[in-house]
């Protein structure tokens, strides 16, 4: 006798997608928390009413030095993080190209979305075969949205070459797999983009009376930058992304190279602050836009700001001692040139909000995912990305 295999019934006859979308909107339009949401969703995993959030999908990783994991290495640029002590606390110990002392924001992020490996820098040797499958990281330390920006790094990945690089890995994964199941595998990956805090920090402000502060009046400059950005989206949506996970600019002015340069009396740098407060809501505005113009939610924000600020005003909260001292670097708050083998170099990298001058450490980095994947819309807009995983499981 042949026995069939049991199926569930989905409760009160709902589909597993509508039945998530009735919970979601019940508890964004109630006093409810996302404690409670996740409560309720461990008990329908349980069920199996939905679909286990940890089934994985191809990551796309696109921007600049916070997650760029190597692609530098393989440039002829300054802009590199293939020396130690960088990647100190990696697993193997030693340095990748990450702007870190571990574990960067797509590495965590990978964790959290079942990927069993991180997806590999796009120029690197080893990123062939099977390896195009789990998706790959186009970021470049030193971009920035503006093809002007970080010229003094000289040949990096701008965003328009990481497009084109995008365009060509579709070309083999449509050799490696077919062009229908390629074009599946792009639809329902994750991205990731963060760029446009060196539009700020190596173009506006890079030296007094730059060319595009003397072009434009910081309003109207981050108006411009808004417009451009949303046309590289809009690339980005052509050539096959569904969902595209958009983090803001943290707090610029806050960051230990900035205290060093333009801080007063260990306060942020109030006009790198004030380029944040301009930007970042703007950017969520022009998210939103997209999305009701393209009629779904493609475009997940993450406010990132947010998200650094709470551990940079109060990260005796967070296990650390300091938010204003950077790990390795010298100067004031070791604030200063480059993260080297000669530079000061903290014995627990645990204890500090940022690993450089410039970068979160893999902890900081930690809390970031950590609100990426489970923070409430104070943090995320539409919604979180366990949220989205789980709603796009149950297509």
């Amino acid at each position: 006798m042949k026995f069939q295999p049991y199926k569930a019934t989905p409760l009160f006859s709902y589909s597993r997608r509508s039945l998530l979308w009735f919970l979601v909107i019940m508890l964004m339009t109630s006093s409810s928390t996302f404690s409670d949401f996740w409560m309720v969703l461990v008990f329908l995993l349980a069920l199996g009413t939905i679909a286990p959030i940890t089934e994985s999908c191809a990551f796309f990783i696109f921007g600049d030095s916070l997650v760029d994991s190597g692609n530098n290495n393989y440039l002829e640029t300054i802009a590199r993080a293939d020396y130690p002590p960088y990647g100190i606390d990696y697993p193997t110990r030693r340095p990748t190209g990450r702007f870190s002392n571990g574990l960067n924001i797509p590495d965590l992020i990978g964790e959290q979305i079942g990927l069993s490996e991180s997806p590999l820098p796009y120029l690197s040797p080893e990123f062939n075969g099977k390896k195009l499958l789990v998706g790959s990281n186009f970021a470049s330390a030193g971009v920035g949205i503006l093809n002007d920006t970080g010229v003094q790094f000289v040949n990096i990945l701008r965003m328009y070459r990481q497009l084109e690089l995008f365009q060509e890995y579709k070309r083999r994964l449509c050799a490696l797999i077919g062009s229908r199941q390629a074009h599946q595998l792009v639809n329902k990956a994750l991205v990731l983009i963060t760029v446009g805090g060196n539009d700020f920090v190596n173009n506006y402000y890079l030296v007094p009376y730059s060319a595009r502060s003397r072009q434009y009046k910081l309003p109207d400059y981050v108006k411009f930058l808004i417009s451009k950005y949303r046309r590289l989206l809009m690339k980005l949506y052509k050539q096959g992304a569904r969902r595209v996970l958009v983090t803001g600019t943290g707090p610029m002015g806050c960051v230990p190279a900035e205290l060093a340069m333009w801080g007063t009396n260990g306060g942020c740098s109030e006009e790198l602050q004030r380029a944040a407060s301009l930007y970042n809501p703007q950017l969520v505005q022009m998210l939103n836009r997209l999305n009701r113009k393209l009629g779904r939610d493609v475009f997940i924000s993450a406010n990132t700001q947010k998200m650094h600020n709470d551990f940079v005003s109060n990260p005796r909260a967070f296990g650390f001692t300091t938010s204003q001292i950077a790990c390795c670097g010298q100067g004031p708050y070791n604030g200063l040139g480059l993260c080297t083998q000669l530079s000061n170099l903290c014995p627990n990298r645990t204890l500090y909000a940022f690993w450089d001058p410039f970068h979160p450490s893999e902890k900081a980095n930690r809390l970031i995912v950590q609100q990426i994947m489970t923070g409430s819309n104070k943090y995320m807009n539409p919604m979180n990305l366990s949220t989205i995983m789980a709603l796009d499981s149950g297509i």
